[in-house]
């Protein structure tokens, strides 16, 4: 069966990929890069899932990517503008290009090796391309074919991105798992 990729417009389906198996759990949800620093650190428990309910009623904070009804994959896609990738220090603006940041692509355990984070990055790409983007940048890590850890691994590699259309624009001070991360765009333009 083929994978749909399409706007994360269902909460409950972006919490089945970012949230915790318990809703009091303090972790990431896909936020740390999606909102400023001091309120992701003020965020505890239930308040963490209830502000991805509230991103996800203002408008698509990624994309989902489904096989049949089931719920596969995550790719979080938004305006670098809004993000913190806006005044992040390590990770460098090269300009005021008005793009997009695709920070995390997640696969389900049990779906992975099927090519659904290609799926994903896709469909991010073609969701940020319909709303006016006109780029997408992303951080993945130069792994240089190495195994990454899956918790780690959320960033993509530049592998990914490569066979997506993106180009290395610039190395950054950023690292995940002892790999350095690097900047890398596709102009949509």
């Amino acid at each position: 069966m083929a994978i749909d990729v399409r706007p994360a417009t269902v909460f409950e389906d972006v919490q089945i990929m970012v949230g915790p198996k318990r809703p009091d759990a303090n972790v990431c949800w896909c936020l740390s890069y999606r909102i400023p620093s001091k309120e992701n650190l003020a965020l505890r428990g239930t308040a963490r899932g209830e502000r991805v309910a509230e991103l996800v009623r203002e408008g698509p904070p990624g994309v989902l990517a489904y096989d049949g009804e089931e719920v596969v994959g995550w790719a979080a896609i938004h305006p670098r503008a809004d993000t913190s990738f806006a005044r992040n220090r390590k990770i460098p603006r090269i300009d005021d290009q008005d793009v997009w940041s695709l920070w995390c692509v997640r696969v389900r355990p049990g779906h992975r090796g099927r090519g659904i984070a290609h799926d994903l990055v896709g469909g991010a790409v073609d969701y940020a391309r319909s709303q006016g983007a006109s780029a997408v940048e992303a951080y993945p890590v130069e792994n240089d074919g190495k195994k990454v850890d899956l918790t780690m691994a959320y960033v993509g590699t530049r592998a990914l991105f490569e066979r997506a259309g993106f180009s290395k624009v610039s190395d950054t001070d950023s690292v995940v798992n002892g790999f350095p991360r690097v900047l890398m765009r596709l102009d949509l333009a």
